[in-house]
């Protein structure tokens, strides 16, 4: 296999894993504190204030490019009679092995398009290997309610300060971005008939299992370093952190380590986030009187 294709390869095994984790844009918490205030009559205050993180997608456009941007390298070229043994390539078996390099560079280049415009899509017409498109996303964060301040620190981090409170008449989850239907939230409150509210908050997962994002991300890895030596896929980075829920409606079930501690404004249940943290947080509560 020639330089251009083992490259391919990689690229492919790495793009293979984002596509289908792109089916959510990929979000993740870095370093964060974030806590949840319920009342029984479905009163509640949520706050994250930390890192948020977007999957290096120009780092995956820069290796896409690296790819494109190659130069022809021919493989050596085997006897007929004993595949085993080469010999020097004559002119016609070099021009060969570039036609069909060409024509792999234009079924690349067709296939990118496809990719940017998947990708575009996703992103809500951001194209995300834009070096202005970072800071385009975080104006429109800052235009939504609850974010506080946005800020980008460069290489697909955040800043964020995000606060907002409501009554739990519906569902709620975080984040949500605009023009971004399918990002995937770090936390959800479901609302069920017979007056329960679920908490789930699987974005606040560590690396002890790293959730299916990284374990798809760890097989495009292993593939791109076995097939592209030198090529890295970007890393699925790991939250860490400290979720803090305050209730006074009646916990139904949770999978803390300590389960309900008193506090000041009612029952707390706290979740420590970090690289060996396997399970994400849940949590069931009765609501009403």
């Amino acid at each position: 296999m020639d330089h251009l294709a083992r490259k391919r390869t990689g690229l492919v095994a790495t793009l293979l894993a984002l596509s289908l984790a792109l089916a959510g844009c990929l979000l993740s918490p870095g370093k964060f504190d974030a806590s949840l205030d319920i009342r029984k009559d479905g009163a509640f205050t949520y706050r994250y204030t930390g890192e948020v993180l977007v999957l290096g997608l120009t780092r995956l456009a820069q290796m896409s490019d690296a790819a494109k941007n190659a130069a022809f390298t021919p493989s050596p070229c085997a006897n007929e009679d004993d595949p085993a043994r080469h010999h020097p390539c004559t002119s016609r078996e070099l021009d060969e092995q570039r036609l069909k390099w060409q024509r792999q560079r234009a079924d690349a280049a067709t296939k990118s398009r496809r990719d940017a415009e998947a990708m575009r899509a996703l992103f809500g017409g951001l194209d995300m290997s834009d070096p202005h498109a970072a800071e385009e996303l975080a104006a429109r964060l800052r235009k939504q309610a609850g974010w506080r301040s946005v800020i980008y620190k460069g290489e697909g981090l955040y800043q964020v300060d995000f606060a907002i409170s409501g009554r739990l008449d519906r569902d709620f989850a975080f984040p949500t971005v605009e023009r971004m239907a399918m990002a995937n939230p770090f936390l959800t409150l479901s609302r069920r008939q017979d007056g329960t509210l679920r908490l789930d908050a699987p974005g606040f997962t560590g690396g002890a299992s790293g959730g299916p994002f990284a374990a798809m991300m760890a097989g495009a890895a292993a593939a791109g370093a076995k097939d592209a030596p030198g090529e890295t896929p970007p890393a699925w980075p790991h939250p860490e952190g400290r979720f803090t829920l305050t209730t006074d409606a009646a916990i139904i079930a949770n999978n803390t380590e300590d389960g309900p501690q008193p506090g000041t404004a009612g029952q707390q249940l706290q979740w420590t986030i970090d690289a060996r943290t396997v399970a994400a947080p849940m949590a069931i509560l009765h609501l009403g009187s």
